[in-house]
C-alpha cells in the first residue's frame, strides 16, 4: 500500500521532470508506475471525510442530562436496581429523563454497569473429591428409571456402587422415588457389609431423595459422610452414570419395557450377579469387582504377570517392550483435581 504522502511526492517528481522536457510515460517508468496510475493519482480528490465537521445529533444528551442520569442511578433507593426498573419508577413519579437503553449506555461509559451493590453474587460450589484405597471407604449411589409395561411408566432402580472395587453393594427396584426407599437401601447395605460406625463417604447427585432431611439424618446416625455433586453438573457422579450405561446397553436389557416389577427385580438380580462375579472390569485391571472387593485380585494379577513373563521368555523376539502392566491399582479417586494430585505427590515424597 502506498501512502498519500508518497503519492504526492511521486506526482511532484513526475511534474518537475515533465516541465524539464521529460515525457510523462518515461518519468513514470523510472518510479515503476504506469502513466495511467499517475493520472489517476493526480485527478483523484483528497478524502476529507475524517476532517469534516459534522453537526451533533439533535437527540444527543447534554452533559447536564448525563450527570442527571448518573446522579439518579447512584441514589440510595436506585443503586441496587437496573435501568429496567429505574425508568418505570421515575415515570410513576412523573419524571422522564431518558430511555432504558440510554441509561445503560451512560452507565457503561461511567463503568457503572457491573454488579450493583447489594446484588447477590453467584457462589461457585467446589467439587467434592474423595480417594478410596480399600473397599467400603467411598460409595456412589443414584437412581435410574427402568421402562415399564406401559408407555411413560417406569420402575425406579436404586443402586449403590463401591468406587474402589466397582462392586454393586446394594440395590432395590421400587415403583416410586422416595427418601424412605433410599433410607431402607442404605441401611441394608451398611448392615450387609458390616461397616456400621466405620468411616464411609456416600456420594450422590442432588435429587430430592438424596437431599431429604430424614435421609440426611439417617446418614448422620450411621456415621456416614455425605457428599454431593455440584448443582446442574451431570459428570460429578461418574461411577454410577457409567454403571447405568453398562446396565442399559446390556444385550439382554428389555428396551421395550418390563412386564412387571417382579420381572424387573429378577432381571436386575441376574445382572448384578453377573456384573459382580462374571465381568472383567477394564478400570480395575480386568478382574471382577467381587475379586477386587474381597482381595482375591492380588493372586490373580500375580499369576497373570507370571504367565506374561514366561511367554516373553519363550519368545523374546515377539516382545519389543516390557510385558503388560498388571500391577494392582492402589487407589481410586472420585472427581480428582490438580490440587489433590499435588497433595498426593507431596505425601509420597514425605513418606
Amino acid at each position: 500500500m502506498i501512502s498519500a504522502a508518497d503519492r504526492k511526492s511521486a506526482i511532484e517528481l513526475i511534474d518537475e521532470a515533465n516541465e524539464n522536457g521529460a515525457r510523462i510515460e518515461l518519468a513514470c517508468r523510472e518510479l515503476n508506475i504506469s502513466a495511467r496510475t499517475y493520472y489517476r493519482w493526480k485527478n483523484s480528490k483528497e478524502d476529507k471525510r475524517p476532517l469534516a465537521k459534522r453537526p451533533s445529533p439533535k437527540n444527543k444528551l447534554t452533559k447536564e442530562e448525563k450527570q442527571k442520569i448518573l446522579k439518579v442511578v447512584n441514589q440510595p433507593k436506585y443503586k441496587d436496581l437496573p435501568p429496567s426498573q429505574i425508568v418505570p419508577s421515575l415515570a410513576d413519579e412523573g419524571v422522564y429523563i431518558a430511555s432504558e437503553s440510554t441509561f445503560y449506555r451512560v452507565m457503561k461509559e461511567a463503568k457503572l454497569n457491573t454488579k450493583r451493590t447489594g446484588v447477590k453474587t453467584h457462589n461457585v460450589k467446589t467439587i467434592d473429591t474423595h480417594i478410596a484405597v480399600s473397599p467400603n471407604e467411598v460409595w456412589s449411589w443414584d437412581i435410574t428409571w427402568l421402562p415399564g409395561p406401559i408407555k411413560g411408566g417406569y420402575y425406579k432402580l436404586y443402586l449403590i456402587l463401591d468406587i474402589y472395587s466397582r462392586m454393586i453393594v446394594g440395590w432395590e427396584v421400587y415403583e416410586e422415588e422416595s427418601s424412605s426407599n433410599a433410607e431402607s437401601l442404605v441401611k441394608k447395605a451398611v448392615f450387609k457389609h458390616g461397616i456400621l460406625d466405620r468411616p464411609l463417604v456416600l456420594h450422590s447427585d442432588n435429587g430430592s431423595p438424596m437431599r431429604a432431611q430424614s435421609f440426611q439424618a439417617l446418614l448422620e446416625k450411621l456415621g456416614i459422610t455425605k457428599s454431593y455433586s455440584r448443582p446442574r453438573v451431570s459428570n460429578d457422579n461418574p461411577f454410577s452414570e457409567a454403571l447405568f450405561r453398562t446396565l442399559k446397553w446390556n444385550k439382554d436389557f428389555p428396551v421395550k419395557g418390563f412386564e412387571s416389577i417382579e420381572q424387573a427385580r429378577s432381571w436386575v438380580f441376574e445382572f448384578v450377579n453377573f456384573y459382580n462375579k462374571g465381568s472383567l472390569h477394564s478400570g480395575i485391571k480386568y478382574v471382577t469387582p467381587y475379586d477386587r472387593h474381597y482381595g482375591l485380585d492380588d493372586e490373580i494379577l500375580k499369576n497373570r504377570k507370571e504367565v506374561y513373563r514366561e511367554a516373553k521368555a519363550k519368545n523374546p523376539s515377539r516382545w519389543s517392550r516390557n510385558i503388560r502392566n498388571w500391577d494392582k491399582i492402589k487407589k481410586v479417586s472420585l472427581n480428582p483435581t490438580d490440587d489433590l494430585d499435588k497433595k498426593e505427590n507431596l505425601k509420597k515424597k514425605v513418606l
